[in-house]
Protein backbone atom coordinates (compact mmCIF):
# COMPACT_ATOMS: atom_id res chain seq x y z
CA UNK A 1 0.00 0.00 0.00
CA UNK A 2 2.87 2.74 0.60
CA UNK A 3 4.49 1.96 -2.71
CA UNK A 4 0.98 2.62 -4.27
CA UNK A 5 0.40 5.87 -2.75
CA UNK A 6 4.14 7.06 -3.00
CA UNK A 7 3.47 6.37 -6.44
CA UNK A 8 0.22 8.88 -6.75
CA UNK A 9 2.40 11.42 -4.70
CA UNK A 10 5.02 11.71 -7.00
CA UNK A 11 2.41 11.50 -10.25
CA UNK A 12 0.52 14.45 -8.21
CA UNK A 13 3.93 16.35 -8.04
CA UNK A 14 4.31 16.03 -12.00
CA UNK A 15 0.52 16.76 -12.81
CA UNK A 16 0.35 20.83 -11.95
CA UNK A 17 -0.59 22.38 -15.65
CA UNK A 18 -4.02 21.56 -16.65
CA UNK A 19 -6.58 23.85 -17.64
CA UNK A 20 -7.89 26.63 -15.02
CA UNK A 21 -10.28 25.14 -12.57
CA UNK A 22 -12.74 26.97 -9.95
CA UNK A 23 -11.30 25.88 -6.40
CA UNK A 24 -14.08 27.59 -4.20
CA UNK A 25 -16.59 25.09 -5.63
CA UNK A 26 -14.60 21.83 -5.58
CA UNK A 27 -16.32 20.50 -2.47
CA UNK A 28 -14.50 17.36 -3.10
CA UNK A 29 -11.14 18.94 -2.50
CA UNK A 30 -9.05 17.80 0.69
CA UNK A 31 -8.44 21.54 1.21
CA UNK A 32 -11.85 22.86 0.84
CA UNK A 33 -13.04 25.68 2.67
CA UNK A 34 -16.32 27.61 1.70
CA UNK A 35 -16.00 31.19 1.68
CA UNK A 36 -18.30 33.22 3.84
CA UNK A 37 -21.82 32.59 3.91
CA UNK A 38 -21.65 30.09 1.81
CA UNK A 39 -23.34 26.35 2.90
CA UNK A 40 -22.33 22.86 2.12
CA UNK A 41 -24.60 19.61 2.10
CA UNK A 42 -23.06 16.80 1.84
CA UNK A 43 -25.82 13.54 2.22
CA UNK A 44 -24.13 9.77 1.47
CA UNK A 45 -24.80 6.19 1.67
CA UNK A 46 -21.94 3.78 2.24
CA UNK A 47 -22.30 -0.05 2.47
CA UNK A 48 -19.79 -1.71 4.93
CA UNK A 49 -19.41 -5.27 6.71
CA UNK A 50 -22.79 -6.16 5.64
CA UNK A 51 -24.93 -3.29 6.54
CA UNK A 52 -25.69 0.22 5.53
CA UNK A 53 -24.74 3.71 6.64
CA UNK A 54 -26.77 6.78 6.10
CA UNK A 55 -25.02 10.34 6.73
CA UNK A 56 -26.07 13.98 6.41
CA UNK A 57 -23.41 17.05 6.62
CA UNK A 58 -24.52 20.26 6.94
CA UNK A 59 -21.03 22.92 7.50
CA UNK A 60 -21.49 27.23 6.85
CA UNK A 61 -18.52 29.50 5.97
CA UNK A 62 -18.84 31.82 8.49
CA UNK A 63 -15.84 34.07 7.40
CA UNK A 64 -13.19 33.42 5.04
CA UNK A 65 -11.29 31.45 7.81
CA UNK A 66 -13.96 29.49 9.69
CA UNK A 67 -16.51 26.98 8.96
CA UNK A 68 -18.39 25.18 11.20
CA UNK A 69 -20.70 22.76 10.94
CA UNK A 70 -22.26 19.05 11.81
CA UNK A 71 -23.11 15.66 10.47
CA UNK A 72 -25.09 12.41 11.79
CA UNK A 73 -25.40 9.22 10.50
CA UNK A 74 -27.72 6.06 11.06
CA UNK A 75 -26.72 2.53 10.13
CA UNK A 76 -28.57 -0.75 9.18
CA UNK A 77 -26.53 -3.70 10.18
CA UNK A 78 -27.55 -7.04 8.34
CA UNK A 79 -26.59 -9.47 10.56
CA UNK A 80 -27.15 -8.34 14.24
CA UNK A 81 -29.32 -5.99 15.83
CA UNK A 82 -26.52 -3.37 15.58
CA UNK A 83 -29.04 -1.02 14.34
CA UNK A 84 -29.64 3.34 14.89
CA UNK A 85 -27.70 6.58 14.77
CA UNK A 86 -24.61 5.83 15.32
CA UNK A 87 -23.26 9.66 16.00
CA UNK A 88 -23.28 13.20 15.87
CA UNK A 89 -21.04 15.55 14.86
CA UNK A 90 -20.10 19.12 15.75
CA UNK A 91 -17.02 20.74 14.35
CA UNK A 92 -15.41 23.14 12.39
CA UNK A 93 -11.73 24.14 10.27
CA UNK A 94 -10.23 27.15 11.03
CA UNK A 95 -7.81 28.39 8.05
CA UNK A 96 -4.25 29.37 10.00
CA UNK A 97 -2.56 30.10 7.21
CA UNK A 98 -3.82 30.50 3.00
CA UNK A 99 -1.72 30.00 0.17
CA UNK A 100 -1.00 33.47 -0.69
CA UNK A 101 0.48 34.16 3.32
CA UNK A 102 2.94 31.27 2.84
CA UNK A 103 6.00 31.74 1.57
CA UNK A 104 5.91 28.02 0.03
CA UNK A 105 2.61 28.28 -1.15
CA UNK A 106 1.38 25.63 1.56
CA UNK A 107 -2.26 25.57 3.40
CA UNK A 108 -2.33 25.09 6.90
CA UNK A 109 -5.73 24.57 8.99
CA UNK A 110 -6.70 23.16 12.56
CA UNK A 111 -10.10 20.69 12.59
CA UNK A 112 -11.54 20.46 15.81
CA UNK A 113 -14.94 18.66 17.02
CA UNK A 114 -17.07 16.64 19.02
CA UNK A 115 -19.01 13.41 18.34
CA UNK A 116 -21.99 12.53 20.82
CA UNK A 117 -22.89 8.84 20.92
CA UNK A 118 -25.66 7.57 19.20
CA UNK A 119 -27.61 4.28 20.11
CA UNK A 120 -26.13 2.16 22.86
CA UNK A 121 -26.59 -0.62 19.98
CA UNK A 122 -23.94 0.98 17.59
CA UNK A 123 -21.09 1.15 19.82
CA UNK A 124 -16.91 1.87 17.87
CA UNK A 125 -14.23 4.40 18.50
CA UNK A 126 -15.68 6.27 16.21
CA UNK A 127 -19.42 6.64 17.59
CA UNK A 128 -18.72 5.81 21.33
CA UNK A 129 -20.64 7.88 23.77
CA UNK A 130 -18.33 10.93 23.53
CA UNK A 131 -15.16 11.36 21.11
CA UNK A 132 -13.18 15.05 21.13
CA UNK A 133 -10.84 15.13 18.32
CA UNK A 134 -8.58 18.21 17.12
CA UNK A 135 -5.95 18.14 14.61
CA UNK A 136 -3.76 20.03 11.64
CA UNK A 137 -4.73 19.53 7.82
CA UNK A 138 -2.17 20.57 5.79
CA UNK A 139 -0.95 20.52 2.14
CA UNK A 140 -0.93 22.46 -1.41
CA UNK A 141 -3.21 23.12 -4.31
CA UNK A 142 -1.99 23.18 -7.44
CA UNK A 143 -4.49 24.24 -10.75
CA UNK A 144 -4.29 20.10 -11.59
CA UNK A 145 -3.55 18.62 -8.32
CA UNK A 146 -3.92 18.98 -4.87
CA UNK A 147 -1.40 17.04 -2.09
CA UNK A 148 -2.88 17.06 1.35
CA UNK A 149 -2.58 15.27 5.11
CA UNK A 150 -4.54 15.99 7.90
CA UNK A 151 -3.12 14.58 11.49
CA UNK A 152 -5.37 14.10 14.15
CA UNK A 153 -6.32 12.97 17.52
CA UNK A 154 -8.76 11.85 19.28
CA UNK A 155 -9.71 10.66 22.71
CA UNK A 156 -13.04 8.42 23.35
CA UNK A 157 -14.64 8.41 26.74
CA UNK A 158 -17.05 5.05 26.43
CA UNK A 159 -17.09 2.55 29.23
CA UNK A 160 -16.02 -0.50 27.45
CA UNK A 161 -14.09 1.23 24.06
CA UNK A 162 -12.31 4.13 25.87
CA UNK A 163 -9.12 4.99 24.40
CA UNK A 164 -7.31 7.51 22.23
CA UNK A 165 -5.79 7.65 19.35
CA UNK A 166 -3.76 9.04 16.39
CA UNK A 167 -4.94 9.29 12.74
CA UNK A 168 -3.06 10.40 9.36
CA UNK A 169 -4.48 10.62 6.67
CA UNK A 170 -2.35 11.68 3.11
CA UNK A 171 -4.67 12.73 -0.33
CA UNK A 172 -3.67 13.21 -4.24
CA UNK A 173 -6.44 14.69 -6.01
CA UNK A 174 -6.49 15.50 -9.68
CA UNK A 175 -8.65 17.32 -11.44
CA UNK A 176 -8.56 15.08 -15.31
CA UNK A 177 -10.86 17.44 -16.98
CA UNK A 178 -12.73 20.41 -16.32
CA UNK A 179 -15.95 18.16 -14.50
CA UNK A 180 -13.97 14.95 -13.98
CA UNK A 181 -11.80 14.44 -10.59
CA UNK A 182 -10.44 11.32 -9.15
CA UNK A 183 -8.86 11.01 -5.56
CA UNK A 184 -6.39 8.49 -3.97
CA UNK A 185 -5.90 8.73 0.08
CA UNK A 186 -4.72 6.83 2.44
CA UNK A 187 -5.50 6.34 6.66
CA UNK A 188 -3.05 5.34 9.68
CA UNK A 189 -4.31 4.70 12.38
CA UNK A 190 -2.30 4.32 15.85
CA UNK A 191 -4.43 3.37 19.11
CA UNK A 192 -3.52 2.64 22.54
CA UNK A 193 -5.94 -0.34 22.54
CA UNK A 194 -3.65 -2.30 19.43
CA UNK A 195 -6.61 -4.14 17.85
CA UNK A 196 -7.87 -0.87 17.05
CA UNK A 197 -5.11 0.14 15.00
CA UNK A 198 -6.39 0.14 11.20
CA UNK A 199 -4.83 0.78 7.60
CA UNK A 200 -6.78 2.00 4.73
CA UNK A 201 -6.91 3.09 1.54
CA UNK A 202 -9.42 4.44 -0.50
CA UNK A 203 -10.29 5.85 -3.77
CA UNK A 204 -12.97 8.15 -5.47
CA UNK A 205 -14.60 9.40 -8.49
CA UNK A 206 -16.11 12.85 -8.64
CA UNK A 207 -18.47 14.19 -11.28
CA UNK A 208 -19.26 18.16 -11.17
CA UNK A 209 -22.03 19.62 -12.19
CA UNK A 210 -21.86 23.37 -11.44
CA UNK A 211 -21.69 23.55 -7.63
CA UNK A 212 -23.11 19.95 -7.16
CA UNK A 213 -20.85 16.92 -7.28
CA UNK A 214 -22.10 13.42 -7.57
CA UNK A 215 -19.27 11.27 -5.68
CA UNK A 216 -18.69 7.17 -5.87
CA UNK A 217 -15.76 6.74 -3.32
CA UNK A 218 -14.51 2.73 -2.35
CA UNK A 219 -12.27 1.88 0.64
CA UNK A 220 -10.20 -1.03 2.37
CA UNK A 221 -8.94 -1.89 5.48
CA UNK A 222 -5.69 -4.23 5.65
CA UNK A 223 -6.31 -4.77 9.51
CA UNK A 224 -9.41 -6.32 9.26
CA UNK A 225 -9.75 -6.92 5.14
CA UNK A 226 -12.52 -4.77 5.13
CA UNK A 227 -14.38 -3.05 2.13
CA UNK A 228 -16.32 -0.25 2.51
CA UNK A 229 -17.73 1.22 -0.27
CA UNK A 230 -20.77 3.86 -1.54
CA UNK A 231 -21.90 7.42 -3.12
CA UNK A 232 -22.05 11.42 -1.44
CA UNK A 233 -23.77 14.13 -3.66
CA UNK A 234 -22.05 17.58 -2.30
CA UNK A 235 -24.24 20.26 -3.00
CA UNK A 236 -22.83 23.98 -2.53
CA UNK A 237 -25.12 26.47 -1.72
Amino acid sequence: MRKFLVSFLCLGLIITGASAHDLLRDSSDPLFLQTQSKILSQTGLSYFENGLRLGQALSVGVNNRLALGGNIHYQQNFDNNQDGFSSFDLGGIYRLVTQAESTHRFIYDVVFGFKFGGSHRVRTPDYADSTYYAGLRFGRQYDAVTLAATLKSSWIFDNYRGMAFIDFNPEAYFRIAPEWRIGVNAGFRKATTPAYDEENLGFKLVREYGHTQYVGFFNYEFEKEEIAFGARVNILF
